[in-house]
């Protein structure tokens, strides 16, 4: 199956660039991957958040079809790992649409934003209000960290600034959805599901593995991991590969001590990233076209200077580079190499300084630069495959409860969202339904709105057959 020609056209339009500060602090990183390892088993964090923990209402606003409150409560994740949101994010905000009249049940559906939904007007409009009227169904709305007034006062509309943020921001959601569970569960209302578009369906997956009970789920546009996302789907030429490569090849921490923690399924994610890279070609080279020339990696001739004769011992020197490419020997060779290339010039010089001598040695140095630099692409690209999948593989979750209360909707030629190579959520989560809409990611997002709440109706109709008696 192909991609929609709209998918790639409107991410050209946009000209948004994503982790533009890099893979984030180190430490941040650490702190991460050990708190991922203990969300990721649903026994293991099942007392993170209380029963009873405080969710406040700030205003109420009586409309004509329902009533608007909106609310606020601080992240548990806050307390989970201090200091690892922005200030602006400690505080969660939501907004909650009830219907002024209840039918059989008080179903409450909880929708997560997708990227750059600011807000709650969008979800507002599209699926809550319509949600009310068609079955009578209530829509909890919460905001995402690193958004509007959550967003920190030096991050560009929704460009998040490290790879890192991306992995706060699931936890923080995971957690803040448990918490507002909790509290729909205190205040009466049931049966309660989940859901999301793009982005914002792969955070409630990841919120509903960690759910002790059956809740149904509906995760529009969304697939099994963010790893093909920012590697082959469109959304990777908006990712700052200049940054993170430089960051990558200067600081040893992230492949000597960060790899070191990475686990995707009981494996090495990292290694299987460099598995995904070295025989996989197509994969990378399907980004051909982002223009991995020297000025987007960041590699300029006074750049990758400083990265060779960078201070004696720190970070950027070329003995440091050199030897953290524990990882595979070519990799050390190449970073070597122009360490090596000093020598190798006086050496020639010796022999001849005849122009054609010049001439083929010259040339031998580019050949090795570029080398160097395609070298250090594939690292780059496997150290983001990696990570990403330690954080946003939903194998690296508990499987929900009940499997066969998740309906997923997906696009066929979704650009945004790659299926190839990434393991199928059917194969992840047995039983679970699929359902495949024609054309491409923004296409289905603009016009199949519709079917999205047809799938959490049918999702909450699954539930109560199988569980309503049993709740």
């Amino acid at each position: 199956m192909g991609v929609s020609r709209l998918d790639v056209l409107y991410r050209r339009l946009l000209l948004t660039k994503l982790f533009i500060q890099g893979w984030g602090k180190p430490e941040d990183l650490k702190r991460i991957f050990e708190f991922r390892k203990i969300i990721g088993n649903r026994e293991r964090c099942k007392d993170l958040v209380p029963k009873d923990y405080p969710v406040f209402i700030d205003k109420v606003e009586e409309q004509t079809d329902c009533k608007i409150l909106n609310g606020h409560f601080i992240s548990p994740l806050e307390h989970t790992v201090p200091g690892i949101l922005p200030p602006e994010s400690v505080k969660a905000r939501f907004q909650f649409l009830v219907p002024k009249r209840w039918k059989k049940y008080k179903p409450v559906c909880i929708h997560l934003a997708g990227t750059g939904d600011h807000f709650f007007w969008r979800r507002r409009t599209m699926m809550a209000r319509p949600m009310i009227k068609e079955t009578g169904m209530a829509s909890l709305l919460l905001e995402n960290p690193y958004y509007i007034l959550q967003k920190p006062k030096d991050q560009l509309r929704s460009s998040l600034k490290n790879v890192s943020d991306l992995f706060v921001m699931g936890g923080a959601l995971i957690l803040e959805s448990a918490a507002l569970l909790h509290w729909l569960e205190r205040e009466g209302y049931w049966p309660l599901g989940m859901t999301g578009i793009s982005m914002g369906g792969h955070m409630a997956s990841l919120a509903v593995t960690n759910w002790p009970k059956p809740i149904p789920l509906v995760p529009c546009l969304s697939w099994s991991t963010a790893s093909s996302v920012f590697t082959t789907g469109v959304l990777s030429k908006a990712v700052n590969w200049r940054e993170l490569e430089k960051q990558y090849a200067r600081h040893a921490v992230y492949e000597e001590e960060i790899t070191r923690m990475l686990e995707y399924c009981g494996t090495d994610s990292f290694r299987m990233g460099q598995d995904f890279v070295k025989n996989s070609p197509r994969s990378f080279d399907s980004l051909s076209d982002l223009e991995f020339t020297s000025d987007l990696l960041g590699l300029h001739q006074s750049d990758h200077e400083k990265l060779r004769m960078g201070a004696s011992g720190g970070p950027g020197s070329a003995a440091t580079l050199g030897c953290s490419r524990v990882g595979g020997a070519s990799s050390g060779r190449g970073l070597l190499i122009g360490r090596e290339r000093s020598g190798l010039d006086q050496m020639l010089s010796a022999v001849s300084s005849s122009t054609p001598h010049m001439d083929m040695l010259n040339a031998k140095n580019i050949t090795q630069e570029t080398s160097n630099h395609r070298t250090l692409q594939r690292e780059s690209l496997g150290f983001m495959k990696g990570v990403m999948d330690e954080c946003t593989h939903i194998a690296n979750f508990s499987v929900p409860v009940d499997p066969s209360l998740i309906i997923v909707v997906q696009a066929k030629e979704d650009a945004y969202i790659p299926r190839t190579g990434v393991r199928s959520l059917q194969e992840i989560w047995p039983g679970c339904e699929v359902r495949y809409l024609n054309g491409g990611h923004i296409s289905a997002y603009l016009f199949k709105q519709g079917l999205f709440r047809q799938a959490i109706y049918d999702a909450f109709d699954r539930f109560l057959e199988k569980h309503s008696f049993s709740s």
